[in-house]
């Protein structure tokens, strides 16, 4: 770490434009009495407090009175500079998701990069790299008996000579691999397995590689990255959820060796800055990770592979609302990398790239264990007897699977006990004390509780309604906490065990709870999305679907999208390794195509209807769209603040193409007694769209100064 003022300066001032993570448009000027290398970062006063910013430019002169300008703290030494292929990544996340640069710079770095204390006080010891780098035990044999998910710098010595810009991306041998290594291709796999090493050869290029459930897209995935690394490269892996690392890890390792280096949100601060380093020293081959490892420099970046691109979860939801799967394809773009797109139920804006010849279509239509895929069912719920929200045809199919020594999924994708607490005299109902939104009851051990899955907000159950007194309050619906409960009574003898949010918490508990489904140490599994994608149960030959109807009428116009590929996922689970297996899906509509096509297992039949309908009323993929929410303590302050937005939009000349519609109340209004409202903008051609926000976003602080608590702008929303 270099002081401002250090000896080595020429004396004479330098401007530099610093980035940083801060709610403001622009850069911020500072002085040295050196020029810095745009790229590395600095330790700065802004206000009050000290920050951590990135250096952007060399100016010439200030933006301001020089009088007025601060000298850097210090500079922050201790990496090279940022490559300049992750500035440009980051500049055009930071232009076409219209946020100020610093909030894109500067929260895709691991924590203690950018936090000024890191680098401060006694125990500091140079910084959180040296700290890393001196760690004991981080030596490569350490590091491979030690089996860790991390990559991490091979001893001071190594991390050193990186940090002075020596041979960082030089290509390092990698562990041997045989060439026969993996189980043998099926044609489908040999044919597109030729087409993938084709866009390798062509050095660019995007492929969706559409594979039903058990076609073996994984081992594409795994024979692909091989080539690139016995080529000297590197290869980014990406999947959409922390919980399905595990399995590919062990998948990865045991065909590639272990130079390889995960990143997720759930590691530790210090895990995570090892496996970074790693990465972006060029001593780790393969990086996995979830959305946020996207942004992780590596030099020798030779593919990109987006697994269950389809996922909602590569969209983040808050801060920098960015599509990891839409910036790895322009990644790869800017690199000349090729991108292989993976999904049993592909995006239809990806399906229609295919189908338009923008992307490179190859197909698995067939498992790769010749296992049949399973028999679909659906069963009327409107004449059935349903007891605690099963039919008799999925209460019988779950007890012949347990006569037959085999495993069972029932699926219900709301966890918790039960969605709401009801009075039968008064009808009340347990409503959040801060949110639009019913409290959801929950089993703690041996006792319930109330809580909102919005604001986090808890509180006793009472013991009788608190408007008319009636002690007969009682839980209305269910969540798979009162799904398991019910299953462990209807079928004593057998091992229940519920995977959610809830079971999964703690560090660990996850991989624990999947390591005993798939040892076979539970004969009904319990689930929520966490289980339908991924996962390969061997004994799982019955998937139950309770309470698929409730996304189907949403009034958002994805929903019917996210359900045909939530259903075709946990469908996906059942049958990968023995014939015979069956879904069995509850409905009271069976006649509806999303229902119609899952029955055949049919995506290209959804995906012609569902484009049909989104052409005939210009959405996407066939328009644009960018939704402005606001927030305030009252609903009608966002409101007015959008409509005062919405005039201004349609009085500039850069309106022109672009439909505004009316400001409305978010469906969920208020959250944390927050109160939201949100403003639609659509335009069947992109440019257009960004044109108007561009001149309509700069004068929105000083509309939203007094009533309006904070107001953002999300590019391809996946929520409206």
């Amino acid at each position: 770490m270099q002081p401002s003022g250090a000896p080595a300066g020429t004396g004479e001032t330098v401007y530099l434009a610093v980035a940083l993570d801060v709610p403001l448009p622009g850069l911020f000027d500072y002085s040295h009495d050196r020029p810095v290398a745009p790229g590395v970062r600095v330790r700065v006063i802004f206000g009050r407090r000290a920050m951590v910013g990135m250096v952007w430019a060399v100016r010439e002169a200030p933006g301001v009175a020089a009088d007025r300008v601060r000298p850097i703290e210090a500079v922050l030494d201790d990496l090279p500079p940022m490559p300049a292929d992750w500035l440009r990544l980051a500049e055009f996340a930071a232009h076409y998701y219209h946020r100020p640069l610093g909030e894109v710079l500067l929260p895709v770095l691991p924590p203690s990069l950018r936090r000024p204390a890191a680098y401060t006080g006694a125990r500091s010891a140079g910084g959180p790299v040296c700290r890393a780098d001196r760690r004991p035990g981080a030596s490569r044999a350490a590091r491979k008996r030690k089996g860790a998910a991390q990559a991490v710098p091979a001893d001071a010595a190594d991390a050193a000579e990186t940090a002075a810009g020596a041979d960082a991306a030089a290509p390092q041998a990698a562990d041997p691999v045989r060439d026969d290594a993996g189980p043998a291709l099926t044609e489908a796999q040999t044919r597109a397995l030729a087409g993938l090493r084709e866009l390798l050869a062509a050095g660019a290029g995007v492929a969706l590689l559409h594979g039903v459930t058990g076609s073996g897209k994984t081992e594409l995935y795994l024979r692909l990255a091989q080539q690139v690394i016995a080529a000297g490269r590197q290869a980014l892996l990406l999947v959409p959820e922390i919980n399905l690392t595990p399995q590919l890890e062990q998948s990865v390792r045991a065909r590639l060796g272990d130079r390889l280096a995960v990143i997720h949100s759930r590691l530790s601060e210090g895990d995570r800055l090892r496996a970074w380093l790693g990465a972006s020293r060029g001593q780790a081959d393969i990086l996995l990770g979830t959305r946020l490892a996207l942004f992780t420099p590596l030099p020798r970046l030779g593919l990109i592979v987006v697994d269950e691109e389809h996922d909602a979860s590569y969209k983040q939801q808050d801060g920098l609302r960015y599509s990891a799967r839409d910036l790895a394809v322009w990644r790869g773009h800017d690199l000349g990398v090729p991108v292989v797109l993976g999904s049993a139920t592909p995006s239809l804006e990806t399906w229609r790239h295919a189908q338009e010849g923008d992307y490179r279509l190859l197909s698995l239509p067939e498992r790769a264990q010749a296992q049949p895929l399973p028999e679909i069912r659906l069963v009327d719920t409107r004449r059935a007897r349903l007891e605690q929200g099963f039919t008799p045809q999925l209460l019988d199919a779950l007890e012949d699977r347990l006569a037959r020594g085999g495993q069972s999924l029932v699926f219900i994708n709301r966890r918790g006990y039960a969605p709401v607490l009801r009075c039968p005299s008064c009808a009340w109902v347990s409503q959040c004390r801060r949110c639009t939104a019913h409290m959801v009851l929950h089993r703690l051990g041996g006792r319930h509780v109330l809580q909102c899955h919005h604001c986090g907000d808890a509180m006793p159950v009472p013991r009788a309604c608190p408007d008319c007194g009636d002690p007969d309050i009682q839980p209305m619906g269910r969540g798979t906490q009162r799904v398991e409960e019910f299953l462990a009574q209807r079928f004593p003898g057998a091992r229940v065990l519920r995977i959610d949010a809830d079971a999964t918490r703690l560090k660990g508990s996850a991989e624990a709870l999947f390591a005993r489904a798939h040892a076979g140490e539970a004969d009904i599994l319990v689930g929520t999305q966490m289980v339908s994608k991924g996962h390969d149960f061997a004994r799982l030959g019955l998937v139950g679907v309770l309470n698929a109807d409730a996304m189907l009428f949403s009034q958002d116009f994805r929903a019917p999208e996210r359900l045909f590929a939530q259903l075709m996922q946990v469908a996906g689970r059942a049958g990968r390794r023995e014939g015979g297996a069956q879904v069995i899906v509850q409905t009271d509509y069976p006649e509806q195509t999303v229902y119609q096509a899952l029955l055949r297992h049919d995506y290209a039949r959804f995906a012609a209807h569902a484009l049909e309908e989104r052409r005939d009323l210009g959405l996407p993929p066939f328009s644009s769209q960018a939704l402005l929410t606001a927030q305030a303590v009252q609903v009608r302050d966002a409101l007015d603040f959008l409509a005062v937005a919405r005039a201004r939009a349609r009085a500039l000349p850069e309106a022109a193409g672009v439909r505004i519609h009316d400001p409305v109340p978010l469906r969920i209004v208020r959250v944390a007694r927050v109160e939201r409202a949100q403003l639609l903008f659509e335009s069947d051609g992109r440019g257009a769209l960004h044109r108007l926000l561009r001149a309509l976003l700069p004068g929105l602080d000083e509309l939203a100064r007094g009533a309006v608590q904070h107001w953002g702008i999300e590019i391809d929303p996946q929520e409206i």
